[in-house]
């Protein structure tokens, strides 16, 4: 009867081993395991703070650039210096994803329109066309108005470098597409300090980035994917309030 209880367990542990040990490893290979001690200690489901954007263990900022803005002025990562700032990428012409993240970003700029802590980077993907005379007249036709939405073009190579590299955000010109070119609809939002933030979901990951393709009338596009301007404007609301009291504009 040993014998057979031996040969039981040796049966039970091998099946074990088929099963387990390669989603064990696909988990370490996919960071699953390991991702919400390497992006905060901060148990999601009993504290609110925004998650940190953490790689190889060091919390991600906002990186550095150097680009005009559509007033021909020179606009760089320090001006966002001690601001909560929403970043998106964008062309003029787009006919797609852009008129509604605009949208959205003007949304979001009304229900800030009074604290100068607030800003929004937007970065063109084509800056061959997108002058700064191309870009004021975009911000004025979308009633752009607040005083640190700064709409930015400038060399090519650099607007990819930081859209691929700074943000992981998709950027890629693409004739075969309407207008051109291709990106994500995604926005990223950065705390005073310049750190990349986000919240968790309900499986408590963070979701890295803030869905900007979907309107607040719409509630849920065609493909199913809900909106997010609402929980974006909540966690900009927290960002404002982690490092003391915003400043609001004085007349």
């Amino acid at each position: 009867m040993k014998k057979y209880s031996y040969v039981g367990v040796s049966f039970i542990i091998l099946i074990f081993g088929i099963y387990f040990v390669p989603k064990i490893i696909d988990g370490i290979k996919n960071q699953s395991i390991v991702k919400n001690d390497r992006l905060s200690a901060i148990n999601p489901k009993t504290n609110q703070q925004l998650a940190y954007l953490v790689t190889d263990s060091i919390k991600r900022k906002i990186p550095e650039f150097a680009f005009r803005n559509q007033d021909s002025l020179l606009i760089t990562h320090h001006d966002f210096k001690g601001k909560v700032t929403v970043v998106d990428f964008f062309f003029v012409s787009c006919p797609t994803i852009c008129p509604k993240m605009t949208s959205n970003l003007v949304y979001l700029q009304n229900q800030f329109k009074e604290n100068y802590d607030f800003g929004i980077a937007s970065f063109t993907i084509n800056p061959a066309y997108d002058t700064s005379k191309q870009l004021k007249k975009y911000a004025e036709k979308n009633k752009a108005t607040h005083p640190n939405w700064h709409f930015m073009t400038g060399d090519r190579k650099h607007i990819y470098d930081l859209a691929r590299n700074g943000f992981n955000v998709f950027a890629d010109e693409n004739p075969n597409v309407p207008g051109g070119f291709e990106h994500s609809g995604y926005f990223a939002l950065i705390d005073k300090q310049g750190f990349l933030r986000s919240r968790y979901d309900k499986f408590g990951n963070p979701i890295v980035y803030y869905r900007g393709t979907v309107g607040l009338e719409e509630k849920v596009a065609d493909n199913g994917e809900e909106e997010q301007i609402i929980i974006l404007e909540k966690d900009i609301k927290k960002l404002l309030k982690e490092n003391g009291a915003s400043k609001q504009k004085t007349k």
